[in-house]
């Protein structure tokens, strides 16, 4: 008994110690958390949910102009020689483009751009790398007429399709007229404004799920708002601010100077929506990064030297890690690119 006495003393001290030390040990650890956290709500703010794709007030989207839309888009009719379609270079399987490095066209002729996807294409302002079509229903013509692209000429691609009894058909049901270039335009204009990506993991995460993102993709938020500065040309709901650039890749392409004829312009191309990114590779305007983590090495490189590069562009000092982490959250944005049944070709 005697020698138990000092034990219990001795507990009774070292319990309440205890005690305070793992209550202590708790603090530090729920303040060390609140500290490491990612603070999601300092940087969704940064961002825009993509909201519904603008549709022209001349050109309302219907079931059935979209189901023609669609069949003209499979069509090869809408080329020269009744080889090519406009699947040829925007494949569904393809995240809606090619994998080329630069697209084949006419009687393949090789061209000097990357096939541009047309996932999310009715959010641009403008069309084209250049951004020489100002609107979808410009842009869809645009390949059809090109000598290098599909090489047809529109009055015969509308003397073809006037020769097919259920074109003449659709085309009266849904413009209630005879087949024409500009309603040609209209229709493949509704389907490929049904092309959107919404689904991906960023934007469950803009919606509210905050587990959308993985905590590497998270850090990859923080760099690309931040260290890389990515969010001044890829921001707004698209994640592109429609304007162009000059980024420093090795090209002799003149770009935007082409249209404007303003020298700012030279190398210029307009920035692309990210949406979708995972599926659409090669990429920039000339396919030269074979890989989205080429992409981002390239420009934490600081680009190519060039005269009318974009201050912006230049060493960004990210280690090989933070590479992969802004490669981590492009990747959330990619999403599933929609695809589609292909139709019966009249």
């Amino acid at each position: 008994m005697p020698m138990d006495k000092p034990r219990n003393i001795r507990n009774l001290i070292l319990v309440p110690f205890l005690a305070l030390t793992i209550a202590a040990a708790g603090c530090s650890a729920n303040k060390t958390t609140a500290t490491t956290a990612f603070p999601d709500d300092e940087y969704i703010k940064r961002f825009e949910p993509l909201g519904p794709i603008p549709i022209p007030a001349d050109n309302s989207m219907t079931d059935e102009k979209i189901q023609l839309g669609k069949t003209l888009f499979f069509d090869p009719r809408l080329s020269g020689d009744n080889t090519l379609s406009c699947l040829s270079c925007h494949s569904p399987e393809l995240g809606y483009s090619d994998n080329l490095t630069t697209f084949v066209g006419f009687q393949k002729v090789v061209g000097g751009r990357n096939s541009q996807t047309i996932i999310n294409s009715g959010y641009y302002k403008t069309n084209f790398w250049d951004g020489r079509a100002k609107s979808l229903e410009e842009q869809a013509l645009g390949p059809i007429q090109s000598p290098k692209e599909m090489n047809q000429e529109l009055g015969e691609l509308v003397r073809e399709l006037r020769a097919v009894p259920a074109y003449v058909e659709k085309f009266r049901k849904v413009f209630g007229e005879e087949i024409t270039a500009d309603n040609i335009a209209k229709a493949l204009a509704a389907f490929e404004r049904t092309i959107i990506v919404n689904n991906s993991d960023f934007d469950r995460y803009l919606a509210g799920d905050r587990d959308a993102l993985t905590p590497q993709a998270k850090r990859g938020m923080e760099i690309f708002v931040n260290k890389g500065n990515c969010i001044s040309c890829h921001s707004g709901p698209n994640l592109s601010d429609s304007n162009y650039y000059n980024v420093g890749t090795d090209s002799e392409d003149s770009g935007r100077f082409a249209i404007t004829g303003n020298e700012a312009d030279r190398g210029k191309f307009r920035t692309p929506t990210l949406r979708g990114l995972n599926f659409t590779g090669p990429y920039t305007h000339n396919g030269s990064e074979v890989t989205l983590e080429d992409v981002v090495h390239m420009y934490n490189t600081g680009g190519k030297a060039h005269p009318n590069k974009d201050p912006r562009v230049r060493p960004l000092g990210l280690t090989k890690e933070e590479e992969m982490d802004l490669v981590a959250f492009l990747k959330s944005m990619s999403g599933k690119p929609p695809q589609v049944t292909a139709p019966v070709i009249p």
